[in-house]
């Protein structure tokens, strides 16, 4: 009989979800709140699955030709203003250095809220001639953003994420990447992550400020609410203009560059935790998961010994192949180890007792279906690649499921509101791409505009708000 208490601690899913998503993230053991308003602290086990998310993103990344390499952390006020638009868009959330020690600085430092000032600035230095472009350069870093309503992981006053800073010499090129890193941060997040997207096009009222396009992936999440789980923008030549980032083309004629800039965060370990949880917990992917299999002992005193003996045999030859972790602690009954490793989402548990030594196998159990089986242990590393394959295709086929039946489609906005209001998700419409209708739909149904799709077919429609004819077909929802 499965002991009960340990998941009796966190909230329902179904009746409570910001309470449940909060407490996965601290009885999972992902993350933490510190005396410092808005600000985590990521625990072991959450930077393990951050660091697994990183390393499949940054060997993606260095395919593509890309090079890490890091920028300060502090901007002078003069290089963020130089850019207006962009200003404008991050001044409420910017935080400010006054003081260095107790002298006072003779020009503010804004610590990084994005670093295409700082990146500009330097790229301005170092692109003189057509022979140095393109620069395709990415940065691991912490980014600070003065929020006022924070959620571990969602949106907190620091973060880490990557962000991509490229310069190119024409608009082509400038359009072909942008939508390169697209493709490549959707391969990324369906495949490793488990996790479906929609892509497409910003609107200009919600694309990055002083960009010239901006392209979006967009998540459902457990909740019926949308995240945008990364964006890749097309700066165009605004930001080389502003800090002057000039080369002398093939024809010696001076032009200005054409840049992108593009970013993923750890609000994508949210959407795991939104996306694949359930009412026990955490479903971590295999691909990423800190520990992909746990090995649980179980015994009497008299059987101790040999079982443990045998159960470091197993970690020994598992661990060349797999994640795995050994949990021998005495203090804990076995239930109450199921339990924990149920809700810190490890893919896959081995329980290994005295009948099983005596019948040569191991008990597994997935965390995504609650089956178990026994594995004969000559026939352990392959059934356990093929298993850990399969949780992740099912993970992701539960997911997509999920979105495809939480997409609607309506051409009439009494409709298009009750949806909103009674089941959330997408909603697909047709809008004539007039901002007044956009801002007015935001403003009564606190839906917006998440993208125009890249992948269909636009047809013809009228717009859902003002019913003018409309060959623009969004996806609306409601976000974080």
């Amino acid at each position: 009989m499965k002991e009960t208490g340990f998941v009796k601690e966190i909230a329902s899913q179904e009746e409570a979800f910001s309470q449940w998503y909060i407490d996965v993230v601290k009885k999972a053991d992902l993350a933490d709140y510190t005396s410092v308003k808005g600000c985590m602290v990521i625990k072991p086990y959450g930077y393990g699955l951050w660091e697994n998310m990183q390393h499949c993103l940054d060997r993606r990344i260095k395919a593509t030709g890309h090079k890490n390499a890091y920028f300060p952390l502090f901007i002078p006020e003069s290089l963020l203003k130089k850019e207006a638009e962009h200003v404008e868009g991050f001044a409420p959330e910017v935080a400010w250095v006054t003081h260095g020690g107790s002298e006072k600085l003779e020009e503010r430092l804004a610590v990084r809220p994005t670093s295409e000032a700082i990146i500009g600035s330097l790229y301005s230095k170092w692109i003189k001639s057509w022979r140095d472009l393109p620069v395709l350069i990415n940065q691991w870093a912490n980014i600070v953003r003065w929020e006022k309503v924070t959620r571990p992981f969602l949106r907190t006053t620091e973060f880490l994420w990557q962000e991509g800073h490229t310069a190119h010499k024409n608009r082509e090129e400038a359009e072909e990447e942008t939508l390169k890193i697209l493709n490549v941060y959707k391969d990324y997040i369906e495949t490793d992550l488990a996790i479906p997207v929609i892509i497409g096009r910003k609107s200009d009222n919600e694309k990055f400020a002083g960009a010239m396009h901006t392209y979006t992936l967009e998540a459902l999440m457990g909740d019926g609410k949308i995240l945008q789980a990364g964006t890749s923008h097309n700066l165009g030549q605004n930001f080389a203009q502003a800090f002057d980032i000039r080369f002398l083309d093939e024809n010696q004629q001076e032009q200005y560059v054409w840049t992108t800039s593009w970013g993923t965060s750890t609000r994508l370990v949210g959407a795991i935790i939104m996306v694949h949880g359930d009412e026990r917990g955490l479903k971590l992917p295999p691909q990423v998961a800190p520990t992909q299999i746990v090995l649980v002992p179980i015994f009497f005193d008299k059987s101790k010994k040999e079982v443990m003996e045998k159960t470091r045999e197993y970690k020994r030859l598992l661990e060349e192949k797999f994640r795995v972790e050994l949990d021998d602690r005495d203090s804990y009954t076995p239930g109450w180890k199921f339990n924990e490793w149920e809700m810190k989402g490890v893919p896959v548990r081995l329980e290994i007792g005295p009948r099983d030594l005596a019948e040569k196998q191991v008990t597994a159990v997935r965390r995504d279906k609650g089956n178990k089986i026994a594995i004969p242990e000559n026939e352990l590393v392959p059934a356990l690649e093929k298993w850990l394959n399969d949780i992740q295709n099912n993970l992701y086929i539960q997911a997509r499921t999920r979105l495809e039946e939480n997409i609607r489609f309506t051409e009439n906005y009494e409709e298009f509101k009750e949806i909103i209001k009674e089941k959330l998700g997408f909603i697909k419409a047709y809008w004539c791409g007039d901002e007044l209708c956009e801002n007015q739909i935001k403003a009564e149904t606190k839906a917006t505009i998440r993208c125009i799709s890249l992948e269909e077919q636009q047809g013809k429609g009228k717009c859902i708000f003002c019913g003018k004819e409309s060959t623009t077909q969004v996806y609306f929802g409601r976000a974080y």
